[in-house]
């Protein structure tokens, strides 16, 4: 039999031990896995349902640094080098290319390369420029560079002024309106029936959009909406290529699922057919993004449409502390709506850390000014750079915090700002280091220079590297902190690698190019909270967490609200293990003081009153088989109750203190004598049937025995973690050994 009931034994580092890490933290160089059964190891129980589900629909519920992208990624490589996937037959689609370019690293390092990872639209632009000449003829008109200039053209066609807010704020209406398939004259009713507010009059809107789409026509142009919209025109208009694109992609796989719109969803209806090998990754809780078209419904619908998909519910979070856990999922708990009736209770694998801190300031600057201190003491004392953010939750607050850590004389960097690989300073050193692995056999420069790390200090000092950084803020410290990141790459290469070469190295930026994954750059990161989504970093600062900024004073509606609460989610649950969340009582020193922190943080922060909260169905993680009823016929679920400590009646979130259904801080009455007697006997079981100790019982299992001393079945099953297999086969040693008999080695086996 299996460890575990799995279908294949785990290693030595296991999940949990610690074999599963957080979805950014995989090794830099990792060996690629010598078979399919190896693909599986170090996946947790859940993660493995994934991986093994390869056939029909599969739904999976991921919450917050659970672990999805390793999921999913393990899924497909474990088809592949199982036999039972064709690489070229899968086609993995996600919302961003530093997204698929990641899903296509982690593909390579797992042996499955040749499988297409892509954003919808880019998986959507290639079969255009394909197809465009058998299905319309001719060439495939040229994508539109700069949208907002053609949008202030067909304003200024209208004889309608807009100012830059304006103009942004009407293009951001017409991409609204093209990927939830709106077309012009049904702008002001669609608007009105979405509840959506207009920067302008609704019928403005309509005639600039009408006329948009008539210049775009005359120049020759299509834009990035209009490449979704054509693929679905062709494939709806012609079977024959849809067939030929069916023939090509037999699986699919769709990451941030909560995040697809109308328009994206006929295309992956289109892809599929009348097939159902589909396996999508979602969480509710983490739609943000509503204002592009973005909607849960159908991932919340998914199992109204595939009646027989498995779903499968991953709730263990390896990224953050059991304090910030608790933090998220208090903010989930006071939430509505649809989206909060399918929330995810997260349970924190990870050793308790400190508690959130909360700080109230007098103002902007202030506020700014004590996050920069903050963080000085943070990297004096060894903290990276790096691995410290500040969110916010609009780019203007931006301004502010900048100052205040060039003043700190603190690095840092903008998110959303250039791409890595676009700035010139790395385009150069690119080009320099490719030299040198050319003809560096002939170049002085690197006789002394025998290893990789010092041959790329030696060619990059010519582009401007220098052991110690420049001073002060700016372009020049920015153009070093790109350099910089090159040189610690090249490092890390050759401790992975001993015997890597510069070649090596220059086909690694080149792959890292491609996929857009940038090394790390050494500066505190500075990035609203929607560009955020999908980072971590060890320490967080949520700055402006106030009234008016979050949420944000234009949210009106409970479902704008619910949105903003979904938003906050989302950056506390970016932060490892330190989460600092801070207001201001005014904009500017002198303001009136009138401010107040977020109503999101009531009952949670210290000081305040909660607001009346809900517990939410399907917080729990597991598995649900498909059926073949509808699924109004299958049996209801009973609902989750939340776990209290038995001492102090604190709500307990992380998962072994849930096993011992007390604090970890609060007193135990465990029995030492009973619970080494237990490990001695967990050692003998393991041995016997050669699986981990840990698959018998963990510790905290065998300290909640130890405690609770059982005399009875039905006792011992009321422990977490004595589940009904683990009862009918160990049961009565466990309560022979908790009643002071002795157990022979050859008990307990089946």
């Amino acid at each position: 039999m299996p460890a575990c009931g799995q279908p294949a034994q785990p290693s030595p580092a296991t999940w949990q031990h610690g074999g599963v890490t957080a979805a950014t933290h995989s090794t830099l160089f990792p060996q690629v896995p010598d078979s399919a059964d190896a693909v599986l190891e170090g996946l947790d129980p859940e993660q493995r349902e994934v991986a093994t589900a390869l056939q029909g629909p599969v739904c999976v519920l991921a919450g917050a640094g659970t672990g999805k992208t390793r999921a999913i990624t393990h899924r497909i490589a474990y088809g592949v080098r199982a036999g039972l996937l064709q690489p070229s037959s899968v086609l993995a689609v996600t919302f961003t290319n530093r997204a698929a370019g990641e899903m296509r690293g982690r593909l390579r390092q797992l042996g499955a390369a040749g499988v297409q990872a892509r954003t919808f639209h880019s998986a959507a632009l290639r079969q255009l420029q394909y197809f465009w000449p058998k299905a319309v003829g001719g060439s495939l008109p040229r994508l539109v560079d700069r949208k907002i200039q053609l949008v202030a053209d067909a304003a200024a066609a209208c004889r309608i002024r807009l100012d830059r807010n304006e103009l942004r704020d009407v293009t951001a209406e017409i991409e609204w309106s093209k990927v939830t398939q709106t077309v012009p004259a049904d702008y002001p009713p669609a608007i009105a029936k979405a509840g959506r507010d207009a920067p302008r009059d609704p019928a403005e809107i309509a005639q600039i959009y009408n006329v948009y789409e008539d210049l775009k026509r005359d120049r020759s142009f299509i834009d990035f909406e209009d490449v979704l919209l054509l693929t679905v025109a062709i494939l709806q208009d012609r079977h024959d290529i849809a067939d030929q694109v069916r023939s090509q992609y037999q699986h699919f796989v769709v990451d941030e699922y909560q995040d697809v719109s109308p328009l994206q969803q006929r295309l992956l209806e289109l892809w599929l057919g009348d097939r159902d090998n589909l396996c999508v990754v979602g969480d509710a809780s983490q739609t943000i993004y509503s204002f592009t078209g973005a909607t849960p419904d159908h991932l919340l619908d998914f199992r109204t449409r595939h009646p027989g998909a498995t779903v499968v519910k991953l709730v263990r979070d390896y990224r953050s502390t059991p304090q910030v856990v608790h933090l998220a999922n208090g903010l989930l708990a006071q939430a509505r709506g649809r989206a909060a009736d399918h929330r995810l209770e997260l349970v924190s694998q990870r050793e308790a850390g400190p508690e959130p801190v909360y700080t109230e300031y007098t103002d902007e600057p202030a506020e700014a000014e004590g996050a920069a201190r903050r963080i000085r003491e943070l990297m004096d004392s060894g903290v990276p750079a790096a691995e410290i953010a500040i969110l916010f939750r609009t780019n203007a607050q931006s301004e502010t915090y900048e100052q205040a850590l060039a003043d700190a004389g603190v690095p840092y960097q903008l998110r959303g700002a250039e791409r890595f690989f676009d700035r010139p300073e790395v385009r150069k050193a690119g080009i320099a280091l490719r030299g040198a692995a050319r003809f560096g056999g002939n170049d002085s420069l690197l006789d002394d220079a025998p290893d990789l790390p010092s041959q790329v200090r030696a060619v990059l000092s010519g582009e401007g590297w220098t052991t110690q950084p420049p001073a002060g803020s700016g372009a020049v410290r920015e153009r070093w902190e790109s350099l910089a990141a090159l040189v610690n790459l090249a490092q890390d290469f050759a401790a992975a690698k001993p015997d890597v070469t510069l070649a090596d190295l220059v086909a690694e930026l080149d792959e890292r190019a491609n996929a857009q994954h940038a090394p790390t750059v050494q500066g505190v990161t500075l990035a609203s909270l929607h560009s955020a989504k999908g980072l971590e970093w060890d320490v967080v600062f949520l700055v402006g967490v106030a009234e008016g900024m979050m949420p944000i004073t234009y949210a009106k509606t409970d479902e704008q609200i619910e949105e903003e609460r979904r938003l906050l989610y989302v950056g506390v649950t970016r932060a490892r293990r330190h989460l600092h969340v801070s207001w201001a009582l005014t904009r500017a020193p002198g303001g009136r003081p009138n401010r107040r922190p977020s109503r999101f943080l009531d009952g949670l922060r210290p000081g305040s009153t909660a607001t009346a909260g809900r517990t939410a169905a399907g917080g729990s993680g597991g598995v649900v088989r498909g059926f073949t009823s509808r699924p109004e016929t299958a049996p209801r679920r009973t609902q989750r109750t939340p776990a209290r400590c038995r001492v102090c009646g604190r709500t307990l979130t992380d998962a072994g203190e849930m096993k011992l259904m007390r604090c970890e801080t609060c007193p135990s009455d465990m029995d030492e004598g009973l619970y080494e007697r237990l490990r001695e006997w967990r050692g003998v079981q393991a041995r016997l049937s050669g699986q981990p100790d840990f698959c018998v019982f963990t510790d905290r299992t065998l300290m909640a025995i130890a405690e609770a001393e059982p005399v009875s079945p039905v006792e011992l099953s009321r422990i977490p973690g004595v589940l009904k297999r683990k009862l009918e086969r160990y049961g009565a040693d466990v309560l022979a050994i908790c009643a002071g008999q002795e157990v022979g080695e050859d008990a307990g086996g089946e």
